[in-house]
């Protein structure tokens, strides 16, 4: 296949560098006391009101790939769409409809955890994976189907591990779920030879879910309670959930401590209900990549440091879908991820462009192996190159300010080098701080990154370059619950307003920075939408270069 970029007639590149920096998290709310945004003093993105061309952007739904408008966007497809200028079916989408059409439980891997379970008796297939419905990495309908079809392929004996969200949905709706899959669960094990419980779980950002290898104390933490049933014990995973809440009433379910479900043996010995055992089936049900990898690595690796094991039991290990693509892990999964190809990094690299990618570690994989078509490493080591800033392990809340700065150190450096044509460049405090639920750090987070895009825009304008500055998906934006029938803020019984975790549906912004080459690109008005794609044809332009066959057209166009 043909890499080959065509120069764009009577225009050239921008003396100096091209830079697409991700303000992550950050969209364009309501302009009220929810929005962060609005409310966080940030003169540089006023300047850039005054001075660059400005519109905004769809990132969530059908426009990132989603299965439908009402699921928000993630930092996972938004980079893929930016990476790629084009849209591709994602994840939650395929794993629907593989479910949908039955696909999912006709492949290889399914049936093979039903011969085992028949074959091993009581073989055990175990389902680990985000109980909510934010549909960014999973999605409980997807885990209440597969319980179903276990059910009706005669597996007589299954456990849950429940990770519990607060993040892509409401800090304290852990029982919403659980109770629904109790229920279910409870409704199949009334049956003649079924034995389905929970049997193990834990806050996502305290256990299992780790991205990027930030601590890996969390996977940990998760091994223990999954596979070696070794944590705090309860009859329940509500009681695990109300035994939390009463000593820690604030902490939002993201938090909440690993627990283990026991019962007590025909000895009178309390047991977990659902350890790990040589020959029972294991499958991870998240769809997401990111938080997905590591555990894959704790059950696939042999040579496994991040920490001590204890024992790997012998079971068929699958995830829902394959998370890493490169490292081919997991070797075994349920439904086959999107196949992106010819990204805009592949395009410059086979163009002869050098590029530099920079992010803290929170989202050093989304402007490298997100952007790149969910691809490890680099198109051309001699022209690429990628830097990870060190995240700190602390709750974002309380260092709202993250490492922009020093992610701003590190690109200015790098730019005044004058080695590089483009540099992508993601600032994460708006999505991480977003996610906390603190409104007043959200807002601080947003002045921080405020604050390092004046000194970087400097730079990039005393070196003759240009800039597109945009964000992924919102965040920020909104960090008050916002009531679906009344419009206006949502409370708890005690009357205080309800934070807000997740990533909203709101559009992003779009500024185009190009201070020495004004007046020379006007906005396209003719597109029917404008949306996170139409960014890598943008920057070609903007780069002297046409857009390749099938990328959404540029949002700019030649005055």
């Amino acid at each position: 296949m043909s890499l080959h970029l065509e120069k764009a007639p009577t225009l050239a590149a921008p003396k100096g560098p091209l830079a697409i920096i991700v303000l992550d998290g950050v969209g364009v709310g309501r302009h009220d006391e929810s929005d962060a945004v609005w409310l966080a003093r940030t003169p540089t993105l006023d300047r850039l009101d005054r001075v660059a061309l400005k519109t905004t952007l769809l990132a969530h739904g059908t426009h990132v790939g989603m299965p439908s408008d009402d699921d928000m966007g993630n930092s996972e497809v938004g980079h893929n769409a930016l990476g790629a200028g084009r849209i591709f079916e994602q994840g939650a989408s395929l794993v629907e409809t593989a479910i949908n059409t039955g696909r999912l439980f006709e492949s290889d891997v399914w049936l093979e955890a039903v011969s085992r379970a028949e074959a091993a008796k009581p073989g055990t297939l175990h389902l680990l994976g985000l109980l909510s419905d934010g549909n960014v990495h999973s999605h409980i309908d997807h885990l209440f189907a597969m319980i179903r079809h276990a059910d009706q392929d005669g597996i007589g004996r299954l456990r849950v591990h429940i990770l519990l969200d607060g993040r892509d949905v409401g800090s304290f709706t852990a029982l919403d779920y659980v109770a629904p899959l109790e229920a279910l669960l409870a409704e199949v094990s009334a049956k003649p030879a079924r034995d389905y419980r929970i049997a193990s779980g834990g806050g996502r950002m305290f256990v299992t879910m780790d991205r990027y290898e930030s601590d890996w104390a969390v996977v940990e933490r998760g091994w223990r309670a999954h596979v070696l049933g070794e944590g705090p014990q309860f009859e329940s995973a509500t009681a695990a959930i109300l035994a939390a809440r009463a000593e820690t009433k604030d902490l939002s379910d993201q938090f909440l401590p690993p627990f283990v479900v026991v019962e007590r043996d025909a000895a009178g010995q309390v047991v977990p209900v659902g350890a790990v055992e040589d020959g029972d089936s294991f499958f991870l049900f998240n769809f997401r990549g990111d938080r997905a990898i590591q555990i894959s690595k704790a059950f696939e690796n042999d040579d496994f440091p991040a920490f001590d094991r204890v024992r790997r039991p012998n079971v068929l290990y699958a995830g829902m879908m394959q998370y890493d693509g490169d490292l081919k892990l997991p070797h075994r999964f349920l439904v086959t991820p999107p196949h992106i190809d010819r990204t805009m990094g592949e395009y410059l690299s086979a163009a002869g462009l050098k590029q530099l990618a920079v992010a803290e570690t929170q989202k050093f994989g989304h402007v490298t192996y997100f952007w790149n078509g969910n691809r490890s490493g680099c198109f051309d080591d001699a022209l690429e190159r990628a830097i990870e800033v060190p995240s700190d392990r602390v709750e974002f809340s309380e260092r709202p300010w993250m490492k922009a700065a020093e992610v701003t150190d590190t690109i200015i450096a790098e730019l005044q080098s004058g080695h590089w044509d483009l540099v992508r460049i993601n600032y994460a405090n708006g999505d991480m701080v977003g996610h906390t639920g603190h409104r007043e750090a959200a807002i601080i987070a947003v002045e921080s990154v405020d604050l390092c895009l004046e000194r970087l825009l400097e730079v990039i304008e005393a070196l003759g370059g240009a800039a597109i500055i945009t964000a992924d998906h919102g965040n920020a934006d909104q960090m008050i619950q916002i009531d679906k029938k009344t419009k206006d803020f949502a409370r708890y019984p005690d009357g205080r307003p309800m934070e807000l975790t997740s990533h909203t549906l709101n559009p992003v912004p779009l500024w185009i920075f190009d201070p020495h080459r004004v007046g020379l690109f006007v906005l396209d008005e003719g597109l029917a939408q404008r949306r996170l794609s139409n960014v890598a044809a943008t920057a070609l332009m903007m780069l002297g270069y046409e857009a390749p066959q099938g990328y959404d057209p540029s949002l700019v166009k030649r005055a």
